[in-house]
């Protein structure tokens, strides 16, 4: 009996421990902030958890979403035996230990088993292959736990046996609804004292926190151990919200979903001729340390594919900017970055270049392949003529206005097709004065061999 006496108090001394985002954390599907879309009156996964009848799960979302707090809200519902895992330190025979008990309690007990899995995407393709026959065969229901994006960290297998919903970012008025009920929750601790936040205050953790509602409760908890209690009260005011939460919080992940989705949105802003939204998701990216050279690049791929010919000193610009980066280095690079991203999105946009070396790829891939004329092969070799290479080839420069006209195996206009914008008008308008003198020579060719 001391014994158990003793254990529920040390029991009673951690949760009491427990940092504010733990002790506070919802203790039903009500309490739940900013995931409407998934755990709203009558949406699925609601009446699953509500029915106890929970499948497999992949629990996708940024940080501080809530994904473990509903992991826990359905430990506490189901009738089944809840069985957590971190991927972060558990190993291949924790794995196998846990389904061992998770099979005989199915044979001895008739009780089926969660595993909750959190951090998932940390597991290799190996430990996640071990999970797949238990969960097949309904040994195990899966939750998966994960701040990556699923279709690129779980297995194809795991994935087709589960449902994946996918947490959202809370919003600043869901962040200060949490802190709110943090600071009039029971377990808030200070049990002796009032607590009062300005809104001010409240509003500026919840900037800060970038939607990540740990780190909002974080800073809260930060501001109470912080600020001395005067006449049995403690005021948190927005300077010691500031002093609590003082830097945002980027959610950036150099290899993950953040990373690619800032880059495309950076790519197609300057796509888009929007030079200010380019800056700022290149702000975003340099703020989050990516490296000049992988910014640098992107504004050379767009400068040729979507502005080409349409203004030539793009893909200049471009260049240089990405060779001054490299020899300047941060953090004067980003000034010759922002140059040459704001150039770039400013240009006239033209695809036609682009849209020229994919048609002629596809020609060259699947057409029959066109045999270089005679007039255009080799002549540097001693033998060229004696085999007739590079007869009847007419130089160029030869001739009026640098032109002339002759055979070069692929018509003109075949792929190249410029586009009215910009300095492709002027080429639109070159071309159609060597189309004209074409016709001119062809009809003068054929008048010559009519009898």
């Amino acid at each position: 009996m001391t014994d158990n006496l003793f254990e529920h108090a040390a029991a009673d001394r951690i949760r009491r421990e427990a940092p504010l985002a733990r002790r506070v954390a919802p203790r039903t599907l009500d309490d739940v902030v900013g995931q409407d879309h998934i755990l709203g009156p009558g949406k699925i996964l609601r009446r699953a958890i509500e029915a106890d009848r929970v499948t497999s799960l992949i629990l996708y979302g940024p940080p501080g979403s809530g994904k473990t707090a509903l992991a826990r809200l359905i430990a506490m519902r189901t009738s089944s035996v809840f069985a957590p895992l971190n991927a972060v330190t558990a190993g291949v025979k924790d794995l196998r230990e846990l389904i061992a008990a998770a099979h005989e309690r199915r044979i001895h007990d008739s009780r089926k088993t969660i595993v909750f899995v959190d951090e998932i995407h940390r597991f290799n393709r190996a430990q996640q292959d071990a999970l797949l026959p238990d969960v097949e065969n309904g040994k195990i229901t899966l939750i998966g736990a994960t701040t990556e994006n699923p279709f690129f960290s779980v297995v194809a297998p795991l994935l087709s046996r589960s449902q994946i919903f996918e947490f959202r970012r809370l919003d600043d008025n869901g962040l200060v609804t949490l802190l709110e009920r943090a600071l009039a929750h029971p377990e808030r601790g200070f049990p002796d004292l009032e607590v009062v936040a300005d809104p001010e205050a409240l509003a500026h953790i919840a900037r800060y926190a970038e939607g990540d509602a740990r780190r909002a409760l974080n800073a809260l908890e930060i501001a109470l151990l912080t600020t001395p209690p005067e006449a049995g009260r403690i005021h948190i005011t927005t300077a010691v919200a500031a002093e609590s939460i003082q830097r945002k919080m980027l959610h950036y992940d150099g290899a993950g979903d953040e990373h690619y989705d800032a880059a495309s949105a950076f790519i197609k802003s300057m796509r888009g001729s929007n030079p200010d939204s380019a800056v700022y998701w290149m702000a975003r990216m340099i703020e989050s340390g990516e490296t000049p050279r992988f910014i640098a690049r992107r504004i050379c791929i767009l400068a040729s594919e979507d502005v080409g010919n349409a203004d030539p000193m793009a893909i200049v610009v471009a260049n240089a900017a990405a060779q001054a980066s490299e020899f300047i280095g941060m953090p004067e690079a980003r000034i010759i970055l922002a140059q040459a991203a704001t150039y770039v999105a400013s240009a006239p946009k033209s695809n036609a270049a682009y849209m020229a070396i994919d048609a002629a790829l596809k020609d060259v891939r699947e057409k029959k392949t066109v045999e270089v004329p005679t007039h255009l092969q080799d002549t540097h070799y001693a033998g060229a003529k004696r085999l007739g290479r590079g007869q009847e080839y007419q130089y160029a420069h030869d001739f009026e206005g640098g032109y002339v006209s002759q055979a070069y195996g692929v018509p003109r206009g075949t792929y190249y097709h410029p586009s009215d914008r910009g300095h492709e008008v002027r080429i639109q308008e070159y071309l159609a004065e060597l189309d004209r003198r074409d016709a001119e020579a062809e009809n003068a060719e054929t008048e010559k061999d009519t009898p």
